[in-house]
């Protein structure tokens, strides 16, 4: 952000006292007896932040700032619900608001058992966080303010939040562009958008979702120029926040969201997003304005974010999109989960297809990262058949690339890949930022890879910077209908069902969830982690014995065999006591037999909850 030409003194927003470096430890941002705190009324001058990188703690000089005070918008707290500051502050255990590579907590009271941790001093000391390691990764000339864009999602804690994160960012003296409701990918877009008119780029960005979770939760996700923050970053800024909330008093607080207020602007930078995706469509249809003219596409945006692509992205194409539903944001989720992953909002979405015989149906999660389609005959492009889809796109424009997915998809799409459109299948690990990164990987070593993409709907490609973008997705498939047409080679949702052709689907699919009890003596004191490793150790030893089924050879989670026809996957969860089981079989048949070769292989381990899986044999 410029710097003030006013004659407005200059104010500063926060002050940090001098800290000692803790010479133990080099993995801490700041040792127990940093002191951090707030105050407003003298300018950042001549103090310093700790904040050690790998290999050495260094010390970043924050520098003198001016604050632009024209044309700022105020900040107010008009929530749901809105936590009150306290004057004595809960103990927080930051880390376990960590979950993976985002963050997520409970940011409203009334659900049981649930009580709220992500509150606003907490969501101050992340943000706070965030810009100080922002700083010293960037480390910006002394004339050089850093901007960070934030949005949010349409939860009823957005608006709380944002405000809190807002003050958080300024009281490190770093500028905020709040975009209000916006989505996942947009918000990491605008760290690469060139638009000085709209304050882009940004030098970084905070997303406030919590995706397809209830009501009451919600969280952040961290980008940058280079991409969505890793789970060690996380741990680092969580770690930091930690003590700088242990600093945090009644007074301090006050005066930071004060101060704070000087700091604030606001953009309407969707319109910059949906413009972009629009031009990407006509672009790939020879620079027609309306490339889909009398196509009819529904959207179901669950009460999200997604709510922007019927009006913003589909009608300026000349897309019909009546009997598009739930495009209003309404943070209760009144209608079903936004998840396409979920068989109610699927149900949804196809239901309204039929009825308003559409060509085709879009479905968005909460905060657009993930998405799902409907063909106008109700079948459903999600999961192996969305990454068939995609697949079937991407080696159209790169034969021979290799396509990465998590470690559930399945035999059929293998096969589909690798025989019918000429590809490879990489499967690796769960978890979408696992797959990005795994795909990134393969291209550093001379593997070319222009998709990675899991089973959830989470896609990101190559050329759109490896963001994980479901509004993207989609307008990959627009693209296709669009240059169909103009090409004179088909037209309507016939073009899409077409691509899949000859993808080889089980008969039955489906994933079980098997409990560690982390109480039962079993473990003696041990960790879940290492109890399930050991499940996974004697399957694997158990299962190689047998003649009947067979390893995969390149297992990167898990223990996956097939077998009858079919295959099973068992692995430990990401983040919870669990080991999910996946089960995928010609029959049912098949299927139990596979069941009761895990289940024989398991039973030895008596913390393992296994009556589910004790359920599917015996049906």
């Amino acid at each position: 952000m410029m710097a003030a030409k006013s004659g407005n003194s200059t104010q500063n927003v926060f002050l940090a006292q001098h800290c000692q470096q803790n010479r133990q430890s080099h993995t801490r941002f700041l040792s127990s007896s940093c002191a951090l705190s707030m105050r407003s009324a003298h300018l950042l001058q001549g103090c310093r932040l700790a904040w050690p990188d790998k290999s050495a703690m260094r010390l970043h000089t924050l520098t003198k700032h001016r604050i632009d005070l024209g044309n700022r918008a105020s900040i107010h707290c008009n929530a749901v619900q809105c936590t009150s500051a306290v004057s004595s502050f809960e103990k927080i255990d930051f880390l376990k608001l960590q979950n993976g590579s985002d963050i997520r907590g409970v940011a409203v009271a009334g659900v049981k058992g649930e009580p709220v941790n992500l509150t606003e001093p907490v969501t101050k000391a992340i943000a706070a966080s965030f810009a100080a390691w922002l700083l010293e990764k960037k480390k910006p000339a002394e004339s050089k303010r850093l901007r960070i864009s934030v949005g949010h999602d349409s939860r009823i804690s957005a608006q709380k939040l944002q405000d809190a994160v807002s003050h958080g960012i300024a009281s490190i003296g770093v500028d905020v562009i709040q975009y209000g409701l916006a989505s996942t990918p947009a918000m990491f877009n605008s760290t690469l958008t060139e638009y000085e008119n709209f304050l882009c780029p940004v030098d970084g960005s905070i997303m406030i979702t919590a995706s397809h979770l209830p009501y009451n939760r919600n969280g952040f996700k961290f980008f940058t120029g280079a991409g969505g923050l890793g789970k060690a970053d996380i741990k680092d800024i969580l770690e930091h926040a930690a003590n700088i909330y242990e600093k945090f008093t009644d007074t301090s607080l006050k005066e930071s969201e004060e101060a704070a207020n000087a700091a604030v602007r606001k953009v309407d930078y969707m319109t910059v997003y949906t413009a972009d995706l629009v031009a990407a469509v006509r672009r790939d249809a020879g620079n027609v304005e309306k490339p889909l003219e009398g196509f009819h596409i529904i959207v179901d945006a669950g009460n999200g974010a997604g709510g922007f692509f019927a009006g913003k992205v589909l009608e300026p194409l000349g897309v019909v999109t009546t009997g598009s539903q739930f495009l209003e944001p309404d943070g209760m989720f009144p209608n079903h989960i936004p998840n396409p992953e979920d068989k109610a909002a699927m149900k949804a979405i196809t239901q309204a297809v039929l009825e308003n015989k559409a060509d085709l149906g879009i479905i968005f999660d909460t905060d657009v990262d993930r998405s799902a389609a409907v063909d106008s005959s109700g079948r459903e492009f999600n999961r192996n058949r969305l990454i068939a889809l995609m697949s079937a796109l991407v080696l159209e424009e790169h034969p021979g690339t290799t396509i990465v997915t998590d470690s559930v998809t399945s035999d059929g799409l293998t096969s589909f890949i690798e025989k019918k459109l000429g590809g490879k299948h990489h499967r690796f690990k769960r978890g979408y930022k696992n797959v990005i990164d795994e795909a990134i990987r393969l291209n550093s070593i001379g593997e070319e890879s222009h998709l990675a993409i899991e089973t959830s709907g989470h896609g990101a490609l190559k050329e759109n910077h490896w963001l994980d973008d479901g509004a993207y997705l989609m307008v990959k498939l627009l693209n296709k209908l669009a240059s169909a047409r103009a090409s004179g080679s088909g037209s309507g949702g016939k073009v899409l069902i077409d691509l899949i052709d000859g993808l080889e689907e089980a008969a039955v699919a489906v994933e079980l969830r098997l409990k560690i009890d982390q109480n039962h003596a079993d473990l003696k004191g041990g960790s879940f982690r290492d109890y399930g490793e050991a499940v996974l150790k004697h399957l694997e030893n158990t299962t190689s014995s047998d003649p009947k089924l067979k390893k995969a050879s390149n297992t990167y989670e898990g223990v996956r065999v097939s077998g009858h026809g079919g295959w099973f996957l068992l692995r430990l969860s990401l983040h919870d006591p669990v080991l999910p089981l996946n089960i995928e079989a010609p029959s049912n048949e098949d299927a139990v037999k596979l069941g009761l070769a895990v289940l024989a292989a398991v039973k030895k381990f008596a913390a393992l909850d296994t009556s589910a899986l004790d359920k599917f044999v015996q049906q």
